[in-house]
């Protein structure tokens, strides 16, 4: 193991051992990410469209989106918010701190949802997947694989798998000061994670299947100890999905690949005007009621 891992092991260690002591905490926060994951996997149910699915209203994606990243997020976060507890010897000061983490990331998606608007509006269909947006996808994730070996990407994972030291470097008292916390460390988390995430839209960000396989490999890049393994793994599977993306789309298991599916065509940020034939019209139409009504 070289240095820098060594240092990184250790970095964990304290956080590891606070979860050992606040299991309640651990398991609190599992237990909402179960019922996050429950809850999402409901409400989109019927709506993959695959690549650049539609969001909906601003409403409805921002109230999905803060539950999916709390199903996503909360797990490789457990360990950090138990080793505030412990920190802060408080049982209330984590629930501000947890906030200001999510808080961090439904602003994210206020920003994703903005630039998916601005694009729709600009680029008049490019994103359709008969148009541009099997290339589109492809290099989004080829550009996400290139992220997670950039300065940037090792700084803020860095961060996120030391909290012991980012902790203590800004550490606020009170509980405003554990809201302002909750926001840097879900800002070092974002920082982290944005290409993983822009690679989930590109896959298909209302599919289950492709949410799994995003939220794997952040709570891999967090939290096993060897840091380089999870890099360079993590960038070997973005490759992968990138070429498969852009060569043979029909060969990726889970990927819903637009026009050949049952559910509704949707173009990015609106549903489209056609309707599916067979069993699951009813549904079909009553999910995009909802999407359109919220």
């Amino acid at each position: 193991m070289s240095r820098a891992e060594s240092v990184t092991d250790s970095g964990l260690r304290p956080a590891y051992a606070a979860a050992r002591a606040h299991l309640g905490i651990v398991a609190a926060l599992v237990a909402l990410a179960a019922t996050g994951w429950w809850w999402t996997t409901v409400e989109m149910r019927g709506m993959d469209n695959g690549p650049w699915t539609a969001l909906g209203t601003f409403g409805w994606f921002i109230s999905i989106w803060v539950v999916m990243m709390a199903a996503m997020m909360f797990p490789s976060v457990a360990p950090t918010v138990a080793l505030y507890a412990r920190m802060s010897r408080s049982r209330v000061l984590p629930v501000a701190f947890t906030t200001g983490y999510i808080a961090t990331w439904a602003a994210a998606g206020v920003v994703a949802f903005l630039i998916a608007l601005t694009i729709n509006h600009a680029a008049h269909g490019t994103l359709r997947w008969d148009n541009a947006g099997q290339r589109i996808a492809g290099v989004t994730l080829l550009v996400a694989a290139g992220y997670e070996l950039t300065p940037l990407k090792d700084v803020c994972l860095g961060n996120c798998r030391s909290p012991l030291g980012t902790l203590l470097g800004s550490w606020r008292a009170g509980w405003a000061g554990a809201f302002r916390m909750g926001l840097g460390n879900g800002a070092w988390c974002v920082g982290c994670c944005w290409a993983l995430m822009a690679s989930l839209f590109a896959l298909g960000v209302m599919s289950a299947t492709w949410m799994a396989v995003v939220a794997g490999l952040i709570a891999i890049e967090k939290t096993i100890p060897w840091r380089r393994v999870a890099t360079y793994g993590t960038t070997i599977v973005l490759v992968v999905l990138g070429v498969m993306m852009l060569l043979a789309p029909d060969a990726l298991p889970g990927l819903t690949v637009p026009g050949q599916s049952p559910m509704p065509s949707m173009s990015p940020m609106g549903p489209d005007r056609t309707t599916p034939a067979g069993s699951d019209l009813e549904q079909a139409v009553t999910r995009q009621q909802r999407v359109d009504t919220h």
